[in-house]
């Protein structure tokens, strides 16, 4: 059953610069487009939405790669080792301008002192300094907000509990250093969201070059943990990994609320997401704006809310789980 037109998913990345900045004209745009994960042969419209929707929306503004821009695109490739060295490497090729989708790298890029103009997606910018307001960013980083805080992750616990009402013990899935994690807006939302559903939470995190080797690691150390259920960060490392996940949530019988539809479309048990082609365009807008010479302090930040609850009943029959008639009601996609 299907509720809504359903948009696929993914979460962006790239690989090395695939650059040809050789004969362009004069008034041609450099944009150097970084993530965590993944190749840069699925940073394109034809493959990732939330690129879709860049690209789509760059172009209703009069820029299209290949005649007006250059794209330069980098990846981490899963290796979180490698972010630092990745921003030197943007900042000392000077593009016109930088679009970014991890936190930690744009972080990074902020340590720099760069003033190279940067649009980045992300959590709340002023939690994490990136942002004097909403508003009024000031600075060099304006961008789009996918993270409410509190009232989402609280959402989404909330969604977990409506099927397991018995939940008292949550893992967290985050590709996030542990040394990030102490004293970080992350590590305060995420507990607090626990505190207030009067659960346990077991954070996952992880560091280093991720792969799917990390993760059978992680679900491996479930055993003395113990959880009752996961919950799986938006990060876009988790994302390129998403099959892994999904086949590991299945062996080990744990069900698990993802961030990404995907997830859920392609056998994860429930997804609450943004809308990643509209996420994209709104990233292209805030682009197009800055690429025209507006100056991102001055660029408000794009806050998204509308979100999609996604359930999989396949999944949940697998589980010996079964919904609530409430959820299933006010669920925009169902996959049977």
């Amino acid at each position: 059953m299907r509720r809504r037109e359903f948009i696929t998913l993914v979460g962006g990345a790239v690989a090395s610069p695939l650059v040809a900045r050789a004969q362009q004209p004069a008034k041609t745009k450099r944009i150097a487009i970084v993530s965590a994960a993944e190749p840069a042969s699925q940073m394109v419209a034809s493959y990732n939405p939330i690129y879709r929707g860049f690209f789509d929306e760059l172009s209703r503004h009069g820029l299209v790669e290949g005649k007006h821009l250059v794209i330069e695109r980098y990846s981490a490739e899963g290796d979180t080792d490698r972010f630092p060295q990745l921003v030197r490497d943007i900042v000392a090729a000077r593009p016109d301008a930088i679009c970014s989708a991890y936190s930690q790298i744009t972080l990074l890029f902020k340590s720099t002192k760069t003033t190279i103009p940067i649009v980045t997606i992300g959590p709340d910018p002023v939690a994490l300094g990136l942002a004097q307001s909403i508003s009024h960013p000031g600075g060099n980083i304006t961008g789009v907000t996918i993270d409410a805080g509190l009232e989402i992750w609280g959402k989404r616990i909330g969604l977990i509990k409506e099927v397991l009402p018995k939940l008292s013990n949550l893992a967290l899935i985050l590709p996030l250093p542990p040394k990030l994690w102490e004293g970080s807006p992350y590590s305060a939302v995420f507990r607090q969201a626990a505190k207030l559903a009067n659960i346990a939470l077991s954070p996952a995190l992880l560091d280093g070059k991720i792969d799917a080797d990390t993760y059978r690691r992680v679900f491996t150390s479930f055993a003395e943990s113990k959880p009752d259920a996961l919950l799986i960060s938006e990060s876009s490392i988790n994302a390129v990994n998403s099959v892994t996940l999904i086949e590991l949530a299945a062996k080990y019988r744990l069900p698990a609320m993802y961030t990404w539809r995907e997830h859920a479309e392609n056998g994860g048990l429930m997804s609450h997401s943004f809308d990643l082609e509209e996420l994209g365009r709104s990233c292209g807008y805030q682009m197009a704006q800055v690429v025209s010479g507006s100056n991102p302090g001055d660029i408000p930040f794009i806050q998204v809310t509308r979100l999609y609850l996604t359930l999989n009943l396949k999944t949940a029959k697998s589980l010996g789980l079964e919904f609530p008639a409430t959820l299933l009601g006010s669920a925009d996609f169902i996959i049977e």
